[in-house]
């Protein structure tokens, strides 16, 4: 199968191995993965914060680059989220009907939904052996309903140890623009999110969006507590050696 890869802006700028990671994983359960150059922002942070000009003109940049692509895979579920649940009221504000067909016809999975549900596996030969706690992000949870398809998926991996985190219904308080106009509400909330995350004793904290493994992954570091942070698209793609 051909795969279009969207890696996010978020990844692409600061977290290039979880796009590296996802074209690794896909190529070795024997997949071409594709890369439109022209892909940028999907627009989700310009829509959520009231820019609705600017989120339609990246919308149209979206669908444009992605015409005609297929499949489409991104390792972001807030990206996955925006581009499934956001293009259509994005164009319907815009009076934009031809971007609400284009949105209409994309085919956009989170990653850990391509893999259990088009490509009907859990097992994707992967070796982490490390202690892992999963921390489902607010998007992957709620906007998009991934449910227990990434623990399925880790479950599987061979020498990981997989540990209940504590009130992982819980957001880690980072929320986009959120962290930055709420600073106070969203250093509380990672301080609670950090207190369980040590509380298991993993080793690793993985979870499906970069940004909310860069916010908790933070305070970890800062409070030097031992516990680093991954995607799980990079434990997926481990094959033991050096992880």
């Amino acid at each position: 199968m051909r795969v279009a890869l969207f890696v996010a802006c978020v990844d692409d700028a600061m977290f290039p191995g979880t796009g590296r990671a996802v074209t690794s994983l896909l190529e070795r359960l024997g997949h071409q993965v594709l890369f439109p150059p022209g892909q940028t922002c999907c627009g989700q942070l310009h829509w959520t914060t009231g820019y609705r000009r600017e989120a339609a003109a990246l919308a149209r940049r979206f669908t444009d680059v992605f015409d005609g692509a297929g499949t489409v895979v991104t390792p972001s579920a807030s990206c996955a989220a925006a581009v499934r649940s956001s293009y259509r009221s994005v164009a319907r504000a815009a009076g934009d009907p031809e971007l609400e067909r284009a949105a209409a016809g994309l085919e956009v999975y989170e990653l850990t939904e391509f893999l259990v549900d088009v490509l009907g596996v859990t097992e994707v030969g992967a070796r982490f052996p490390h202690r892992v706690a999963y921390q489902p992000t607010c998007h992957a949870s709620r906007a998009l309903g991934v449910g227990d398809r990434p623990l399925r998926l880790l479950r599987a991996v061979k020498g990981l140890e997989l540990v209940e985190l504590p009130a992982a219904g819980e957001c880690c308080g980072f929320g986009g623009a959120f962290a930055v106009k709420n600073a106070d509400v969203s250093v509380a909330m990672v301080a609670d999110k950090v207190r369980h995350v040590r509380d298991t004793g993993a080793d690793v904290l993985c979870a499906l969006d970069n940004a909310c493994l860069a916010h908790i992954g933070g305070a970890l570091s800062r409070l030097r507590a031992g516990v680093r942070v991954a995607h799980l698209a990079e434990i997926l793609a481990s094959t033991g050696e050096g992880a």
